[in-house]
């Protein structure tokens, strides 16, 4: 304490208002930020201590930093502002989020790159925002040896041997900043906490449960899934009463006729959905249509739901549709290809990235499931879990909406038998599922049994791909759909 009050005032006879950014106390692992503390005009000054440093560097107060949107990758050059999470006035922290955006295969959250006042916003809800562009401005205590548009970004000091226990080998932690924010601020290493989201990405929760149980132990990399209980069974009536048609309900607000035309300008999905079926009219498309008997696949599904509910997975028929296809793709890989824009070249995808489509509140999205091929159906059913969830709270990533190879629209679960599924470029094929119902159809003994019966409606690059390819591609799907114990014999 003498010694700093010696400072201050061998540096006060200098004339010159200096000010200490941060020390660092290399004994314990610790960092202290210090913004407005008086200090030194050194760039390091070593104390008797030889574990404490300080490090000083001249800031200039009161300057304005206009944060510009970054490049958010996958060729975007403009997004919606969709909501503002910062009005002007409100003081900001790094990582905080600024803004949520919307580009026309995601949406984003922005978060803040420096701490400081937001003294202005660029834009309004709904309007168009571009990359490379300022979105908000913050007065900010700015550092003089940073460049305008580096990420000031604050961590714990740590030894070397931490550092490597973060990466060992090259290895970096999945983490969004929101999530290392928190762990920074309760003195977490990431290395200690077991990722459960997708490729080990750690979550919040995760993050949560670590502190939660104050072990300081790594946790099992394989934790056992939440046991749920399965609802309780209702009993069946004695006599089948009539049933009453049921009367679709409305998902959506009550109309509100207007007077007056109105004009609205496309966004978001709907401008993306624009611009990849005016791609698709491209294509000569051929369509192929073909009914499924589901009846021994039900039985097997209502066998296998309370094993999948007491994993916490949701067990529907789309994992098996997903992963019959991809074992079809095996011997068809042609349906698992796309045409160059010239028409010269075919590449054959070798992993099966197979688009579900999902009708959100923001419209028509198609996420994907990464390497069919390689995953289970229950694995695959767990990756269409977390794909549902982020797709109803529209946070589907750029990752989870682009990469796909091949594509299925269940249309049945709205209504409807058939349709005309248009392809989805740079894909080559596509198939709608209709609803399954229970229809009366002939045993081999001229029996009538009631059968679970779905139709199947698939369009394809004519192009590249004939009728005969599609119908036997068709069939081998089919089989495996109709006798599930078929995909056991090619499962790998």
């Amino acid at each position: 304490m003498a010694a700093a009050v010696g400072l201050r005032s061998f540096y006060k006879a200098t004339g010159r208002l200096l000010c200490v950014h941060r020390i660092r106390l290399y004994s314990n692992f610790r960092s202290l930020k210090a913004k407005y503390n008086c200090g030194l005009d050194k760039p390091l000054w070593r104390y008797r201590n030889p574990h404490r440093l300080f490090r000083t560097t001249i800031v200039s107060h009161g300057q304005i930093v206009q944060f510009k949107l970054s490049d958010i990758g996958e060729g975007i050059t403009e997004v919606t502002v969709k909501e503002w999470y910062v009005k002007e006035g409100d003081v900001v922290s790094q990582f905080d989020s600024i803004c949520e955006v919307q580009s026309d295969k995601a949406s984003v959250t922005i978060t803040s790159r420096y701490d400081g006042v937001i003294r202005k916003l660029h834009y309004n809800l709904d309007e168009i925002a571009h990359v490379g562009k300022p979105l908000v401005d913050i007065e900010t205590a700015a550092l003089k040896d940073v460049a305008p548009e580096e990420d000031v970004v604050e961590t714990p000091a740590v030894s070397h041997e931490e550092q490597t226990h973060q990466e060992i080998k090259g290895h970096k932690t999945l983490a969004t900043p929101a999530v290392r924010r928190l762990a920074m601020e309760n003195n977490i290493k990431l290395s200690e906490v077991v990722g459960t989201g997708k490729d080990n990405r750690i979550l919040k929760e995760d993050i949560l449960n670590y502190l939660a149980k104050q072990t300081g132990a790594i946790l099992p990399l394989s934790p056992k899934p939440e046991i749920v209980a399965p609802p309780p069974t209702t009993p069946k009536p004695a006599a089948d009463k009539p049933k009453t048609p049921r009367i679709p309900l409305p998902i959506s607000k009550p109309v509100v006729i207007s007077q007056k035309d109105k004009t609205v300008v496309i966004s978001g999905f709907q401008k993306v959905m624009v611009k990849t079926m005016s791609a698709a009219l491209k294509i000569p498309h051929f369509g192929y249509c073909d009914e499924i008997d589901l009846t021994q696949l039900v039985r097997l599904r209502e066998e296998l739901k309370p094993v999948a509910l007491e994993r916490g997975i949701k067990l529907t028929f789309m994992p098996f549709f997903l992963k019959a296809a991809s074992l079809a793709l095996l011997h068809y890989p042609i349906l698992n290809a796309s045409l160059d824009e010239n028409c010269q070249n075919i590449t054959y995808k070798a992993s099966h990235n197979i688009g579900v489509a999902m009708d959100t509140g923001q419209g028509l999205v198609v996420p994907n499931v990464k390497n069919v091929q390689a995953c289970s159906v229950y694995e695959v059913a767990s990756e269409l879990n977390r794909l549902q969830s982020l797709g109803s709270a529209n946070q589907l990533g750029t990752s989870d909406l682009t990469g796909g190879t091949f594509t299925l629209s269940n249309i049945g679960t709205i209504g409807g038998t058939y349709a005309k599924p248009v392809i989805l470029p740079p894909e080559v094929a596509i198939g709608a599922l209709g609803k399954i119902q229970g229809l009366p159809r002939f045993n081999a003994k001229g029996e009538i049994f009631k059968a679970q019966i779905m139709n199947v409606s698939w369009s394809a690059d004519h192009r590249i791909i004939d009728g005969a390819t599609m119908s036997r591609f068709s069939n081998l799907w089919k089989s495996y759909l109709e006798n599930p114990a078929f995909m056991l014999l090619d499962l790998k």
